[in-house]
């Protein structure tokens, strides 16, 4: 074999090795947060109560409230819906119509997933998804109890989502987005499954600094969205190049990280609320 040949074998071997230590990472990273919510929702905590996941401090719905729901949406929902997980209300924005059908992914216990049902009427459908499967039993039981005839939950990734393509007019998200260690898939996804014309709005964690190395190795601030999370500049770019138009942030707040961690005071101002809205044209 040439020396260029050889060079080209060892590069190859070395991406190969790439590949495989990327997919691993990933593997992990799912199962972490999966267990992470599987667990505190076994136990019947909150997010806030178990300080290692998507929210502040405070019970349920004084969290919902400050991220922008109102009491009559709280209270619009089967109890052990609302687990307050989120960082922001993504249905207020998102403008959904009577009919329209609305994929909201990492649904959780169906909190946003009702809240859309009861705007696009019975005319329109809903679909959760969802990688935890205790959530989705938690979801579909929520259905029944609240007597949801226009909501569906689908056990699945949100990299590789179970639905078909172009069957979407509005996809929703809170606070999920930024757990995912691939978020290029979870936006090209998103893109096949809208329809032309069908609209991305999400609320989400980003960073407006770096974070400290120790966080972005903590196990806690995985489920807690934060180490998952990116720069905001590289997460816009990801929706756009994903090929969405007219993406355009919404608002931005800051986020209370050092409230969840002692060890996150020294992530003072690194992570910000933004909710974001795009176009597939």
């Amino acid at each position: 074999m040439s020396m260029a040949g050889e060079t080209d074998a060892r590069k190859e071997k070395a991406l190969t090795y790439l590949r495989y230590d990327m997919k691993r990472q990933a593997k992990e990273i799912k199962k972490i947060v999966r267990d992470g919510y599987a667990n505190a929702l076994s136990r019947n905590a909150s997010c806030c109560s178990t300080a290692s996941c998507c929210c502040g401090t405070g019970n349920t719905k004084e969290v919902s409230k400050k991220v922008g729901y109102s009491d009559s949406e709280i209270s619009a929902v089967p109890d052990g819906a609302n687990l307050g997980f989120g960082c922001g209300n993504p249905v207020a924005l998102a403008l959904l119509e009577k009919g329209d059908v609305v994929l909201d992914l990492g649904s959780g216990a169906g909190f946003d997933a009702f809240l859309a049902a009861q705007r696009v009427g019975r005319a329109g459908r809903v679909i959760g998804v969802d990688m935890t499967p205790e959530m989705i039993e938690r979801a579909k039981g929520n259905a029944r109890k609240g007597k949801y005839t226009n909501v569906e939950f689908r056990l699945g990734e949100i990299e590789k989502l179970p639905v078909e393509d172009e069957s979407v007019d509005v996809i929703i998200s809170n606070c999920v987005i930024n757990l995912s260690p691939d978020k290029e898939a979870v936006f090209k996804e998103a893109f096949r499954v809208l329809k032309t014309g069908g609209r991305l709005m999400v609320s989400d964690l980003v960073l407006a600094k770096k974070l400290p190395e120790a966080i972005k190795e903590s196990v806690e601030a995985y489920v807690g969205c934060f180490a998952g999370a990116i720069r905001k500049e590289e997460y816009l770019k990801l929706v756009k190049a994903a090929g969405f138009q007219e993406v355009k942030v919404i608002s931005r707040s800051s986020y209370p990280v050092d409230a969840m961690l002692k060890e996150l005071k020294n992530a003072e101002d690194a992570v910000i609320s933004i909710k974001v809205s795009a176009v597939k044209k």
